[in-house]
C-alpha cells in the first residue's frame, strides 16, 4: 500500500514553504489530502496507509500547523489563505486543472475544499469531505440555510477558545494531567482514533498536535467584544475567525459550473462536527456550561449537519453528483478511527 512510505519534507511555493507528507509513486495517480484545525498533514499517515500503490499521497501542513511556514491568517479572507497556499502547492507540483485529481478535507480541511471549490473552479475531480466544517462556517448561525443569529455573529471566533487549553498547548505540555486543559486529553477525546487507539502512535499524533502555532495571527486568533451573549465577537485574524461565519460561508458552491462529485461522510458520534457539536456557544449555553444563555430563539446550537445537507442537496438538485456515508458509531477523528471508511471513499472517487 501507499502508506509504507509516508514521509514529509519541505516544498517551496510562491506563497511559503509548506511541509508536505507524500506517499506511493511521483508519477502516481494525485490524492490530496487536507487536514483540519489543531492537527496535520501526518494525521493522514492511517489512510494513506491503505490507499492503492499507485497512488500518489500529498498531504501539506497548511499554515500555522506543523512544520509549514508560520504566515499570518487573514481571517479577512474567510480560509482563502490556506486555499491559495493549497493552490499553489499543486502549481508546484504540476496538479492544477488535472482531471484525476481526488482531494480529501477533514473537519476545516472539509471548509478549504469547499472554499477552494468557489476561488479555483475546476481544479478538482472529486472531494470527499470528511467530517467537514459547514458551508456556513463554524457557530453563530442557525437553521438549514445559515442565517445569522446576531449582526456581530457574536460567540464565533478567537474568543471561543479556552485559555488554559491555549496556554498547554503553547507550553507544548504532553501531560494528561487536569484533563480538561490537557491537549492530549482534548485530542483522545474529540479528535482520537476512538475504539481504533491501539493502532495508532498516540505519542506521535500529541507531538503533531503540539506544533500549532499559538498566538494572534494564528491558534486562536485575536477577538472582539460584543453587547450580544456570550460577549465576544471574532476578530481579523487567526484561524477560528478563519471559520467564523462573519469571514467564511461557502454556500456558493452550489451555483459553480464546475461541480466536482462530493462524498460526506458523516459521523454519528461526533462531538466537534455536529447539530450539538460541544465547541459550539449554543450547545454550551443550553447545557448550561456558560451562564446567561438566551434561549433556543436567539442562539441555539447551530445545526452543522443539517446545514451541510441542505448545501448539497441544492449542489446535487444544480446538477453535482453528491454521496452521502453515515459512520453512525464513529466520532469526529474519523481518519484515524474509521481510516478504510476514508480509503474506500477515495477509491471510489479514484474509480470515476
Amino acid at each position: 500500500m501507499s502508506g509504507s512510505d509516508f514521509s514529509c519534507s519541505m516544498v517551496s511555493t510562491p506563497r511559503l514553504a509548506m511541509n508536505v507528507w507524500t506517499s506511493g509513486p511521483d508519477d502516481g495517480r494525485p490524492v490530496l489530502l487536507v487536514h483540519g484545525n489543531l492537527v496535520t498533514g501526518g494525521f493522514w499517515r492511517y489512510v494513506a496507509e491503505l490507499l492503492p500503490d499507485d497512488v500518489r499521497v500529498i498531504a501539506p501542513d497548511l499554515r500555522g500547523f506543523g512544520r509549514t511556514e508560520a504566515k499570518p491568517i487573514d481571517s479577512t479572507r474567510g480560509l482563502g489563505d490556506m486555499v491559495d497556499d493549497v493552490h499553489g502547492l499543486l502549481q508546484v507540483l504540476g496538479l492544477t486543472r488535472r482531471e484525476d485529481l481526488v482531494a480529501s478535507g477533514w473537519s476545516m480541511g472539509g471548509g478549504v475544499l469547499e472554499q477552494y471549490v468557489l476561488d479555483h473552479p475546476g481544479d478538482l475531480a472529486s472531494i470527499v469531505l470528511v467530517a467537514p466544517l459547514s458551508p456556513y462556517g463554524f457557530g453563530g448561525t442557525k437553521g438549514p440555510d445559515g442565517e445569522a443569529c446576531s449582526d456581530d455573529f457574536a460567540g464565533t471566533g478567537g474568543g471561543g477558545a479556552a485559555p488554559a487549553f491555549v496556554q498547554r498547548l503553547r507550553d507544548k505540555d504532553t501531560s494528561a494531567d487536569d484533563p480538561s486543559s490537557s491537549p492530549r486529553v482534548i485530542l483522545r477525546t474529540f479528535f482520537g482514533a476512538g475504539a481504533n487507539v491501539a493502532n495508532v502512535d498516540e505519542d506521535f499524533l500529541v507531538d503533531e498536535f503540539l506544533r500549532t502555532v499559538v498566538g494572534d495571527d494564528f491558534y486562536p486568533g485575536t477577538t472582539t467584544s460584543s453587547a450580544n451573549w456570550p460577549s465576544i465577537a471574532p476578530g481579523d485574524r487567526g484561524v477560528l475567525n478563519a471559520m467564523s461565519p462573519k469571514h467564511f460561508d461557502a454556500s456558493g458552491i452550489v451555483d459553480v459550473d464546475d461541480k466536482p462529485a462530493i462524498t460526506w461522510l458523516r459521523a454519528g458520534k461526533d462531538q466537534v462536527i455536529s447539530d450539538t457539536s460541544m465547541f459550539d456557544f449554543g450547545t454550551l449555553g443550553r447545557l448550561g456550561a456558560v451562564p446567561g444563555w438566551p434561549g433556543d430563539d436567539v442562539l441555539p446550537p447551530q445545526p452543522m449537519n443539517v446545514q451541510i445537507r441542505a448545501v448539497l442537496d441544492r449542489y446535487a438538485a444544480n446538477g453535482g453528483t453528491v454521496c452521502e456515508v453515515g459512520l453512525e458509531d464513529i466520532a469526529h477523528g474519523i481518519p484515524l478511527e474509521a481510516p478504510q471508511a476514508v480509503a474506500d471513499a477515495i477509491v471510489a472517487q479514484l474509480g470515476r
